[in-house]
């Protein structure tokens, strides 16, 4: 089973940026929030959706660059470890001219059903447009 990255592209704006004329952090953890949801949205049915949540877990960042005004900037997610209610979410910044590894995120996610709010456990309807299934 090997699984199914999905990405977007961002250009760096002014609104990005603290005193120190470079990202904010806080803006890497709105980006890891925005490709997540991204890639719900974009692999899974409506119907998917209005049945189950995502709620953060907790993440671990690593900033390992900085990233500046006008950088043209890759966000690439997929899923890797699960559990019967958890995924962990892996997110790479990357800047586009050099390929260079801005920030690496890990994000622990539980399953939530939308109506009772209360974990559920991940079926594979839920999980399996995520992956690609090696053929015996």
């Amino acid at each position: 089973m090997t699984p199914i990255p999905f990405q977007k592209d961002l250009v760096v704006k002014k609104e990005h940026l603290d005193n120190q004329n470079h990202v904010n952090n806080l803006e890497y953890i709105k980006w890891i929030l925005e490709i997540s949801e991204s890639h719900w949205i974009a692999t899974t049915s409506a119907e998917i959706r209005k049945k189950y949540a995502w709620f953060v877990v907790d993440h671990y960042i690593q900033y390992k660059r900085q990233a500046f005004l006008g950088d043209e900037l890759i966000l690439k997610t997929w899923i890797g470890k699960y559990s019967k209610v958890k995924t962990e979410r892996h997110v790479h910044i990357l800047r586009k001219s050099d390929g260079k590894t801005i920030v690496e995120a890990k994000t622990n996610w539980c399953l939530i059903d939308s109506q009772t709010k209360k974990l559920t456990l991940i079926t594979s309807e839920v999980l399996k447009p995520y992956f690609e299934f090696e053929s015996a």
